[in-house]
């Protein structure tokens, strides 16, 4: 099957890739806890990009799982920096800026799809209109009396 991926899924695979290379410098005690996080964590990220784009009947449910996935993403990221995994700063800094771009790109998509999905039928989202009183002012003072 060819087809070209968007931008947001390329990204989400150089993610992965240099994931995959940061995990490999960490030192033994870090590679096999929080490196397996992170490579598991990298590759639900690819998986569900992959998915929002070539499942497009559930693409809105795919995307919202994608920014969930990349806010765990960066939270793992974040710890860590946090235990000194990383082999530098530099190695952090650069991932994390990868997994924010690729957060805001999902955010994006995220949001371009509930504008999409509310302009399909407008009707739902309006409040219901108020009945129309179609009785005379004579037979309301009647009913009252």
């Amino acid at each position: 099957m060819a087809f070209d991926l968007p931008p947001i899924a390329k990204a989400a695979e150089r993610l992965l890739v240099e994931i995959e290379q940061a995990v490999r410098a960490f030192p033994r005690c870090h590679k096999y806890v929080i490196g397996k996080d992170l490579r598991e964590q990298a590759m639900l990220v690819v998986r569900l990009c992959h998915r929002a784009w070539r499942d497009r009947s559930q693409q809105a449910r795919w995307t919202a799982e994608l920014v969930w996935a990349i806010d765990e993403l960066r939270l793992t990221v974040q710890l860590g920096s946090r235990i000194k995994a990383f082999r530098s700063f530099a190695q952090f800094e650069q991932l994390i800026r990868l997994v924010e771009d690729l957060g805001r790109q999902a955010g994006g998509w995220k949001r371009q799809q509930q504008q999409h999905l509310k302009g399909q039928n407008p009707a739902r989202e309006a409040a219901p209109e108020r009945a129309q009183i179609l009785s005379t002012c004579a037979a309301s003072t009647g009913a009252n009396a």
